[in-house]
């Protein structure tokens, strides 16, 4: 993995609304940062949403990532503006 930006955002989907509820989500997002924090070597690794996915804003706090930015009205969807939100964490805070 060429990792010569030094940048990386994660993220994961559950499009089948029958699997949500059932913590499917925080067992494939903690899996995916590990997985990423030992096959690359970088200090950070982020997740960025928008405000109208309280799910994944629940999750990415539940795993203790902490909300590092908030860009006002940046994302458009179905005739509304939506902030996006930027969470993150350090791999030191990540492996304790």
């Amino acid at each position: 993995m060429n990792n010569s930006g030094r940048w990386l955002d994660v993220g994961i989907v559950i499009y089948s609304t029958e699997n949500w509820k059932k913590g499917i989500g925080k067992k494939a997002l903690k899996l995916w940062i590990d997985y990423i924090f030992s096959i690359v070597s970088l200090p950070h690794v982020g997740l960025t949403t928008w405000s109208g996915n309280l799910r994944m804003i629940r999750l990415a706090e539940r795993l203790d990532l902490e909300k590092e930015a908030q860009i006002k009205k940046v994302r458009f969807w179905q005739g509304k503006y939506w902030d996006s939100i930027k969470y993150g964490i350090l791999r030191e805070d990540w492996v304790k």
